[in-house]
């Protein structure tokens, strides 16, 4: 398995409730990304329909969830490259689930991940994962986990994850610079830049592993005029965000090295510290220490 994977963060801008134009769009970045060598592309939450609860047609929107899920899949396969398709609303009676996508290069789902932690406003809409438990899993680019957007608040979710083996954890996300309330926003306008700029990094240094953050971006050349908070960026151990984006839509090509999580298990023992008999926090994990 190689040692250095080029990944893409396709920071997309997606237009409400127009789930074959961001399709195409997405393609397109996806191909790009292809002809550059990438072994793995990762597009942010809701790309396919943004987030519009209330508009009259959002469930509508919502309807082809598993077609895109096969075209993700004949496009991996074609192209040779792991895919994470941002997420995608699955309608599953009258709830709607926010689901994520590992589509392996060989077109096989090798992950699948529901939204577990909701964001306020999502909560009337959305259906959580509740109680079932974090996952990481086998790939080509060795073993991943996947969490969604406000998922990264809970260090909880990282743990869960490393526990199971997660070396790599991707996550799609749809966070704006005004997700907080006016007071919140008056207190520091750039808040929610910072939050994610600081946990980002704090989760690969904490968990020895690589964070693949992919977020939502503005209009090309606009963004700064709206609400977009974009920073999508891989981080890693050591040495911090790699190829961080600004607010705009674009592509970002980075190169993960898996060597450097090794150093850091070494420097950190984060790993072999929770798998030590008698280790002081074992009374919140859930499996074995086996995958550590």
């Amino acid at each position: 398995m190689a040692l250095v994977h080029k990944v893409a963060l396709i920071q997309l801008c997606p237009k409400p409730l127009a789930p074959a134009e961001n399709f195409a769009k997405a393609e397109s970045f996806i191909r790009n990304a292809a002809r550059e060598g990438c072994r793995l592309a990762v597009l942010p939450e809701y790309h396919l329909t943004s987030w519009v609860p209330d508009e009259p047609n959002f469930k509508e929107s919502c309807a082809d969830s598993a077609s895109y899920v096969k075209r993700y899949q004949a496009l991996a396969k074609e192209l040779n490259i792991c895919i994470v398709p941002g997420t995608i609303i699955e309608p599953e009676g009258d709830s709607l689930l926010n689901i994520a996508y590992f589509i392996s290069s060989d077109g096989e789902v090798a992950g699948r991940y529901q939204k577990k932690n909701l964001w306020h406003p999502e909560r009337p809409h959305l259906v959580s994962s509740a109680h079932q438990p974090h996952e990481a899993f086998d790939t080509p680019l060795g073993r991943v986990g996947m969490l969604i957007c406000w998922d990264l608040a809970f260090p909880e979710a990282f743990r869960e994850l490393i526990s199971d083996g997660a070396q790599i954890i991707c996550i799609p996300t749809f966070w704006t610079m005004k997700d907080v309330s006016d007071k919140g926003y008056s207190l520091n306008p750039d808040g929610e830049a910072l939050f994610l700029n600081s946990t980002v990094v704090s989760r690969a240094f904490e968990n020895t592993c690589a964070v693949v953050f992919v977020n939502a971006g503005g209009p090309p050349g606009k963004a700064e005029n709206t609400n977009f908070a974009g920073l999508s960026q891989l981080t890693m151990p050591h040495i911090g965000p790699i190829g961080k984006m600004g607010r705009s839509e674009g592509m970002s090509i980075v190169e993960l090295d898996m060597s450097v999580l090794e150093v850091a298990e070494d420097n950190y023992k984060v790993r072999e510290d929770m798998k030590r008999e008698g280790w002081h926090y074992a009374f919140t994990q859930i499996r074995d220490a086996s995958k550590l």
